[in-house]
């Protein structure tokens, strides 16, 4: 009889889960309002967001079929709790994950015209590089000018997106449980001179 190592049924729904989030910001951004509240209701999310009642209630229905939001029934108006995410790949052995913190950097782009335009011009692959470097920038530890010159854009366009994401950061550093799992470019490249 053969044993099955870790479950892979939940690694692959965490997977599409993760997929579903990066697809709509609206969700995104719901799932890491919860993360930060720690509870929350319709009613704090409504307030809050400023979302339709009814789009909150059928988002929140479906971060729950995701198994990102749990439901506390218990009461008249339900509570949701998240669940932080950890999802780390793989790819030629070099490693990636992905935290609350980057769901929040792309469910902010609606509502932050530079992110929203590094997301449509250089997509989701090129956010996570620039949270790399924003996050050394955010904590004092890379220069504005090596951290802008290194992402490969326009100097002033990169300098737009570090800040907005250095703002991500500082936000999400104590409520993301998995933030020291993120990439650090200047641990990733201690070479990087300021």
């Amino acid at each position: 009889m053969s044993k099955t190592v870790g479950d892979p049924e939940r690694a692959v729904n965490v997977l599409l889960s993760v997929a579903q989030l990066l697809k709509e910001p609206r969700l995104a951004s719901l799932y890491t309002f919860v993360l930060r509240e720690g509870d929350a209701n319709i009613d704090d999310v409504v307030d809050k967001l400023e979302m339709p009642r009814t789009t909150v209630y059928s988002d929140a229905g479906t971060l729950v079929e995701l198994g990102v939001l749990t439901r506390d029934e218990e009461h008249s108006t339900h509570t949701y709790s998240a669940l932080p995410i950890l999802l780390t790949t793989n790819l030629d052995g070099d490693e990636y994950t992905i935290t609350p913190t980057f769901i929040e950097a792309f469910g902010r782009s609606p509502r932050d015209q530079d992110l929203d335009l590094l997301i449509e011009k250089h997509g989701l692959g090129k956010l996570a590089t620039a949270l790399t470097y924003a996050i050394p920038y955010a904590e004092g530890e890379m220069s504005e000018r090596v951290a802008a010159r290194e992402l490969d854009l326009q100097h002033a366009f990169s300098i737009a997106v570090l800040q907005a994401l250095s703002d991500i950061v500082i936000d999400m550093k104590t409520v993301d449980p998995h933030f020291d799992e993120i990439r650090n470019a200047r641990e990733q490249s201690p070479t990087l001179e300021d």
